[in-house]
């Protein structure tokens, strides 16, 4: 079931387009705080975001610009703002579309199946993320560089693009652990170790060395290769 994520302070907007978008086969729900939107909105990693531009404390436009430096997602600005500067700023910032309050929610409907569409056959075409210093094959689920191959276990996969996802940020075991219990991979603290320890042999392999830095007691970060 393809997720929605909704990031709105009106709460009974919020309320009802969650009900309405779950009766209509989509898993949506929304963003209870905005102290830490950006980050929230990467851990959740929905398959569209819903965004208003007024928000507590922040800025949708700014999130927009900011989600759109790390993610593909498709992204609806949904706003009482109705002056063509905000809509192009929003446009210029990476959204795919810009509906204006009060909207007719069947066309906000077919917008977002629209968007779905399209985005699960760029998907469906791009195999390959380019991680700059390697190449992770999402359809065989291995790291290239140079001409070399290496397989890679369903973890070790799946740490290694939740590293990309979130390079030159430090992340926390307990969000990597968190990241795979999500997908339904239960593992303890010793097995994420494992994990981690032969993920850095196999970046070794391809000539990509301490690429996973650990910080400390705060957690792990994947640098660039200077």
């Amino acid at each position: 079931m393809q997720t929605i994520l909704i990031v709105e302070d009106d709460e009974k907007l919020l309320k009802e387009l969650e009900i309405f978008l779950n009766k209509n086969g989509f898993q949506a729900k929304g963003l209870q705080q905005f102290e830490n939107t950006i980050q929230d909105i990467l851990k959740i990693n929905p398959d569209l975001l819903l965004l208003d531009i007024n928000l507590p404390g922040t800025d949708g436009e700014y999130i927009c610009k900011e989600i759109r430096k790390q993610s593909d997602m498709p992204i609806i600005m949904i706003t009482s703002r109705d002056s063509e500067l905000d809509e192009l700023i929003s446009l210029n910032y990476g959204a795919d579309h810009y509906i204006t309050k009060p909207f007719n929610i069947q066309i906000l409907l077919a917008k977002i199946a629209s968007l779905l569409r399209r985005s699960n056959m760029l998907g469906e075409r791009n195999e390959k993320i380019d991680a700059k210093d390697f190449v992770l094959n999402t359809a065989k689920s291995t790291i290239e560089k140079d001409g070399i191959s290496i397989e890679l276990t369903k973890n070790e996969y799946k740490i290694l693009t939740y590293f990309v996802q979130n390079r030159d940020k430090i992340v926390s075991r307990e969000e990597i652990m968190e990241c795979l219990w999500e997908d339904e991979s239960f593992i303890d603290d010793n097995t994420l170790t494992v994990n981690i320890t032969r993920l850095r042999n196999k970046l070794e392999e391809v000539n990509l060395k301490e690429l996973i830095e650990t910080k400390r007691g705060q957690g792990y970060i994947l640098k660039r290769k200077q």
